[in-house]
Protein backbone atom coordinates (compact mmCIF):
# COMPACT_ATOMS: atom_id res chain seq x y z
CA UNK A 1 0.00 0.00 0.00
CA UNK A 2 1.44 3.35 -0.94
CA UNK A 3 1.93 5.88 1.82
CA UNK A 4 -0.65 8.34 0.48
CA UNK A 5 -3.36 5.68 0.54
CA UNK A 6 -2.31 4.65 4.05
CA UNK A 7 -2.52 8.19 5.39
CA UNK A 8 -5.81 8.68 3.53
CA UNK A 9 -7.35 5.78 5.46
CA UNK A 10 -6.13 7.22 8.77
CA UNK A 11 -7.55 10.63 7.81
CA UNK A 12 -10.91 9.09 6.87
CA UNK A 13 -11.13 7.57 10.36
CA UNK A 14 -10.02 10.85 11.94
CA UNK A 15 -12.77 12.68 10.05
CA UNK A 16 -15.33 10.22 11.42
CA UNK A 17 -13.99 10.68 14.98
CA UNK A 18 -14.19 14.46 14.58
CA UNK A 19 -12.92 16.75 17.31
CA UNK A 20 -12.20 13.78 19.59
CA UNK A 21 -9.58 12.25 17.29
CA UNK A 22 -6.47 13.45 19.12
CA UNK A 23 -6.64 11.95 22.63
CA UNK A 24 -6.28 8.22 23.23
CA UNK A 25 -7.03 8.52 26.96
CA UNK A 26 -10.79 8.95 26.72
CA UNK A 27 -12.65 5.81 27.84
CA UNK A 28 -14.97 6.18 24.85
CA UNK A 29 -12.22 7.05 22.35
CA UNK A 30 -13.97 6.98 18.94
CA UNK A 31 -10.89 6.74 16.71
CA UNK A 32 -9.99 3.04 17.08
CA UNK A 33 -13.54 2.02 16.21
CA UNK A 34 -13.66 4.42 13.28
CA UNK A 35 -10.37 3.08 11.92
CA UNK A 36 -11.56 -0.50 12.42
CA UNK A 37 -14.67 0.33 10.37
CA UNK A 38 -12.59 1.94 7.60
CA UNK A 39 -10.23 -1.04 7.43
CA UNK A 40 -13.00 -3.66 7.62
CA UNK A 41 -14.41 -2.25 4.38
CA UNK A 42 -11.19 -3.25 2.59
CA UNK A 43 -10.34 -6.58 1.03
CA UNK A 44 -8.28 -8.79 3.41
CA UNK A 45 -5.12 -8.34 1.33
CA UNK A 46 -5.43 -4.57 1.60
CA UNK A 47 -5.85 -4.85 5.37
CA UNK A 48 -2.55 -6.79 5.45
CA UNK A 49 -0.94 -4.10 3.29
CA UNK A 50 -2.17 -1.46 5.76
CA UNK A 51 -0.55 -3.45 8.60
CA UNK A 52 2.78 -3.68 6.76
CA UNK A 53 2.77 0.04 5.96
CA UNK A 54 1.89 0.79 9.59
CA UNK A 55 5.07 -0.99 10.66
CA UNK A 56 7.08 1.11 8.20
CA UNK A 57 5.43 4.33 9.41
CA UNK A 58 6.24 3.41 13.00
CA UNK A 59 9.82 2.55 12.08
CA UNK A 60 10.26 5.98 10.46
CA UNK A 61 9.66 7.49 13.90
CA UNK A 62 12.12 5.17 15.65
CA UNK A 63 14.41 8.03 16.60
CA UNK A 64 16.21 8.94 19.83
CA UNK A 65 15.08 12.57 19.94
CA UNK A 66 11.43 11.50 19.68
CA UNK A 67 11.93 8.76 22.27
CA UNK A 68 13.46 11.28 24.66
CA UNK A 69 10.52 13.62 24.03
CA UNK A 70 8.10 10.77 24.82
CA UNK A 71 10.10 10.05 27.98
CA UNK A 72 9.79 13.66 29.08
CA UNK A 73 6.05 13.84 28.35
CA UNK A 74 5.16 10.53 29.93
CA UNK A 75 7.58 10.68 32.86
CA UNK A 76 9.41 7.65 31.49
CA UNK A 77 9.12 5.56 28.34
CA UNK A 78 10.40 2.03 27.75
CA UNK A 79 10.47 -0.03 24.56
CA UNK A 80 6.79 -0.99 24.61
CA UNK A 81 5.76 2.49 25.66
CA UNK A 82 7.66 4.00 22.75
CA UNK A 83 5.97 1.59 20.34
CA UNK A 84 2.60 2.70 21.72
CA UNK A 85 3.67 6.32 21.50
CA UNK A 86 4.62 5.97 17.81
CA UNK A 87 1.35 4.19 17.01
CA UNK A 88 -0.61 6.94 18.73
CA UNK A 89 1.43 9.59 16.98
CA UNK A 90 0.49 8.07 13.62
CA UNK A 91 -3.16 8.31 14.63
CA UNK A 92 -2.70 12.07 14.99
CA UNK A 93 -2.47 12.25 11.19
CA UNK A 94 0.18 12.77 8.57
CA UNK A 95 0.83 16.46 9.11
CA UNK A 96 1.33 16.14 12.87
CA UNK A 97 3.31 12.91 12.54
CA UNK A 98 5.67 14.35 9.92
CA UNK A 99 6.20 17.60 11.82
CA UNK A 100 6.86 15.86 15.14
CA UNK A 101 9.23 13.25 13.72
CA UNK A 102 11.25 16.08 12.15
CA UNK A 103 11.06 18.23 15.32
CA UNK A 104 9.99 16.36 18.48
CA UNK A 105 9.85 19.63 20.40
CA UNK A 106 6.81 20.48 18.25
CA UNK A 107 4.88 18.11 20.53
CA UNK A 108 4.72 21.04 22.95
CA UNK A 109 2.15 22.70 20.71
CA UNK A 110 -0.34 19.82 20.77
CA UNK A 111 -3.38 20.42 23.00
CA UNK A 112 -3.20 16.89 24.42
CA UNK A 113 0.43 17.45 25.47
CA UNK A 114 -0.42 20.80 27.05
CA UNK A 115 -3.20 19.09 29.05
CA UNK A 116 -0.78 16.36 30.13
CA UNK A 117 1.72 18.99 31.30
CA UNK A 118 -1.03 20.48 33.49
CA UNK A 119 -1.66 17.07 35.02
CA UNK A 120 -4.99 16.74 33.23
CA UNK A 121 -6.18 13.66 31.37
CA UNK A 122 -4.57 12.90 28.08
CA UNK A 123 -2.41 10.42 26.24
CA UNK A 124 -0.85 10.23 22.81
CA UNK A 125 0.05 6.57 22.80
CA UNK A 126 -2.18 3.80 21.54
CA UNK A 127 -1.81 0.16 22.47
CA UNK A 128 -1.73 -1.10 19.75
CA UNK A 129 -2.49 -0.15 16.18
CA UNK A 130 -2.11 -3.83 15.34
CA UNK A 131 -5.18 -4.57 17.50
CA UNK A 132 -7.29 -2.34 15.24
CA UNK A 133 -5.94 -4.11 12.15
CA UNK A 134 -6.64 -7.52 13.71
CA UNK A 135 -10.20 -6.50 14.64
CA UNK A 136 -10.88 -5.28 11.09
CA UNK A 137 -9.47 -8.45 9.55
CA UNK A 138 -11.40 -10.66 11.98
CA UNK A 139 -14.61 -8.79 11.17
CA UNK A 140 -13.97 -9.26 7.46
CA UNK A 141 -12.77 -12.90 7.49
CA UNK A 142 -13.52 -14.41 10.90
CA UNK A 143 -9.81 -15.05 11.62
CA UNK A 144 -6.39 -13.40 11.86
CA UNK A 145 -4.01 -16.27 11.02
CA UNK A 146 -3.88 -15.35 7.34
CA UNK A 147 -3.24 -11.71 8.27
CA UNK A 148 -0.38 -12.69 10.58
CA UNK A 149 1.16 -14.87 7.87
CA UNK A 150 0.87 -12.19 5.17
CA UNK A 151 2.36 -9.47 7.38
CA UNK A 152 5.17 -11.72 8.59
CA UNK A 153 6.05 -12.69 5.02
CA UNK A 154 6.05 -9.10 3.78
CA UNK A 155 8.17 -7.88 6.69
CA UNK A 156 10.66 -10.75 6.43
CA UNK A 157 11.99 -9.13 3.27
CA UNK A 158 12.56 -5.77 4.94
CA UNK A 159 15.46 -4.75 7.07
CA UNK A 160 14.75 -3.93 10.71
CA UNK A 161 16.54 -0.97 12.21
CA UNK A 162 19.38 -1.96 14.51
CA UNK A 163 18.41 0.80 16.91
CA UNK A 164 16.88 4.25 17.02
CA UNK A 165 18.25 6.83 14.61
CA UNK A 166 19.39 10.32 15.50
CA UNK A 167 21.32 11.87 18.34
CA UNK A 168 20.90 10.30 21.74
CA UNK A 169 21.27 11.90 25.13
CA UNK A 170 20.42 10.92 28.68
CA UNK A 171 16.64 11.31 28.87
CA UNK A 172 16.97 11.94 32.62
CA UNK A 173 19.33 14.90 32.09
CA UNK A 174 17.14 17.96 32.61
CA UNK A 175 19.75 20.35 31.22
CA UNK A 176 20.20 18.30 28.04
CA UNK A 177 16.41 18.23 27.65
CA UNK A 178 16.23 22.01 28.11
CA UNK A 179 18.80 22.43 25.31
CA UNK A 180 17.38 19.86 22.87
CA UNK A 181 13.66 20.06 23.72
CA UNK A 182 13.22 23.59 25.10
CA UNK A 183 9.46 23.92 24.59
CA UNK A 184 8.72 20.53 26.12
CA UNK A 185 11.15 21.20 28.97
CA UNK A 186 9.35 24.47 29.69
CA UNK A 187 6.08 22.53 29.99
CA UNK A 188 7.30 19.53 31.96
CA UNK A 189 10.39 20.64 33.88
CA UNK A 190 9.80 24.28 34.77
Amino acid sequence: MDIDTWWGLVERARDTAGDRADDRDAPDDPLPGALTDVLAALEPGRIAEFAVTAVEVSRSAYRWPLWNAAHLIEGGCGDDGFTDFRDGLALLGRETFTRVVADPDALAGLPVVIRMARGERGWIGYESLRAVVNAAHRRRTGETASLDAAVEEALSERERPAGPAGESWDAEDDEANRVRLPRLAALFLD
